[in-house]
């Protein structure tokens, strides 16, 4: 078996997929293989140099059969790599953002210099019959600089955020090398048909790409395949942290302190992706126009804190609590807060519990890749007496889970509003319908599949 190598800008211990993410997803296939796991260190190194020729050094551990390498970049590398332009421009830009995006010229060659020192810092480590996946855009250009330095290695690509359409990508300095960029992977993943049509439609109109068969793009020398792998969850290990203690002690307790209340749970990071500000006005648009859920109906948002030196997430936290803690005053009693705001990180093995508990789960984000949280709120759910999906049209994983969640346009307050009352007052023959259905297609299409579905097709490309 080939050894599977994987690149991301940040690596965890398989072991502990408690942390979850990419952890979860990657660590059968990286302890199968005896696999490496190749990223930056979370640490900064202000003495290591920039190029190849630097005194960076490479940081091994090994966790069970996983060799785990990590690099410390210095602070300036750092900060035009990850903050300038991979978080300050290819996240706004990538999720429809171009007002929040900063294009620095200067921190797009801070990005390729740090993806030129990945790929002489990994070329060594690497063995001929290595199968290399590289993940999100962070290292999209790592292919093209290990191809420059002699490798034929297979190597995939897979991008965890939504990719906007050819317009949007266009307004990126020197997006046709970044595009380019992609043409040195044998495969390219994308989470949702969505996201492939518009790399079909940017490679065909801006790079003049000639499409040869349903998925095989050919253009600048190379041909690529490009397909939608839609991420999922390990289903059965998230169920079964419901049994943990602390899933029971977080179901007993919303249970004991609600037992009036009929709950509504968003988990997010605070990021101006997930809609937030605009889930909480149609939460008071709710309670507006639907009085009898006053004193009945209450929110409880989970906002983990998130790139908080940033500008833009200052703004929107500031907002949300401004948002939260007007309906509040406006609506609240002394024995009822209509919405309980949390602006920290709840433990994944509580989250279980807190899904359970909940009638209705709100997973509206203006824009995502997938978003694994409709997913977890699914599998949480009691099959007798389950809890409603609301779902944005503009995630990922409304392509999989939009015929039985209850679709929403974000944008459209009153919208919202309407698709939280039908939930709340669902009967229960629909809502184990919808349930049963929604849990087979997330078993369907769960993380195993995803990463086995990938490796062997970008495995057989090379067969």
């Amino acid at each position: 078996m080939p050894r599977l190598v994987a690149v991301s800008n940040r690596i965890a211990d398989p072991r502990r997929t408690a942390a979850g993410g990419l952890a979860v997803a990657l660590a059968d296939a990286l302890s199968a293989s005896g696999g490496l796991w190749f990223g930056t260190s979370t640490q900064r190194d202000d003495r290591a140099g920039s190029d190849q020729g630097g005194e960076a050094k490479v940081h091994l551990q090994r966790a069970g059969e996983v060799t785990l390498a990590t690099l410390a970049l210095r602070r300036e590398d750092h900060d035009a790599y990850y903050v300038g332009y991979s978080n300050g421009v290819l996240w706004p830009v990538f999720h429809y953002r171009l007002d929040l995006a900063d294009f620095d010229a200067g921190d797009i060659d801070g990005y390729r210099r740090v993806n030129r020192l990945l790929a002489h810092k990994l070329m060594p480590m690497l063995r001929a019959d290595d199968v290399i996946w590289v993940h999100d855009y962070h290292v999209i250009p790592l292919a093209a600089e290990l191809r420059a330095l002699g490798s034929t290695h297979r190597i995939g690509f897979f991008l965890h955020i939504p990719l906007p359409p050819p317009l949007i990508l266009a307004a990126i300095p020197q997006h046709e090398w970044l595009m380019r960029s992609l043409f040195a992977y044998d495969l390219v993943g994308f989470q949702s048909n969505t996201d492939l049509r518009h790399f079909a439609r940017y490679v065909q109109a801006e790079g003049r790409a000639e499409q040869r068969g349903d998925d095989l793009f050919h253009a600048f020398g190379r041909s690529v395949r490009a397909r939608a792998f839609p991420i999922g969850i390990d289903v059965d290990e998230f169920a079964s942290l419901l049994q943990g203690r602390e899933a029971q002690e977080t179901l007993a307790t919303m249970r004991e302190q609600y037992a009036k209340r009929k709950l509504l749970v968003g988990v997010d990071r605070l990021d101006y992706s997930k809609g937030l500000p605009q889930r909480v006005r149609a939460f008071r648009r709710l309670l507006e126009r639907h009085p009898e859920n006053r004193m009945s109906a209450t929110l409880i948002q989970v906002a983990s804190p998130s790139r908080e030196d940033v500008d833009a997430y200052a703004d929107i936290r500031r907002e949300l609590e401004g948002l939260c803690g007007a309906i509040n005053g406006e609506y609240g009693e002394l024995d009822w807060m209509p919405v309980r705001y949390i602006h920290r990180t709840v433990a994944r093995r509580r989250l279980p519990g807190l899904y359970r508990a909940a009638r209705v789960g709100l997973v509206t984000p203006l824009r995502d890749g997938m978003n694994l949280v409709a997913k977890e709120y699914v599998a949480a759910q009691d099959p007798a007496d389950p809890g409603v999906l609301v779902l944005s049209r503009f995630a990922g994983a409304a392509e999989q889970l939009g015929d039985d969640a209850l679709l929403v346009n974000p944008y459209d307050t009153q919208g919202t509003a309407d698709a939280i009352q039908h939930a709340l007052r669902m009967p229960l023959d629909e809502r184990r319908t919808r349930h049963e259905r929604l849990l087979a297609c997330i078993r369907e299409h769960d993380v195993h599949r995803w990463h086995r579905t990938f490796l062997q097709t970008l495995t057989e490309e090379h067969a």
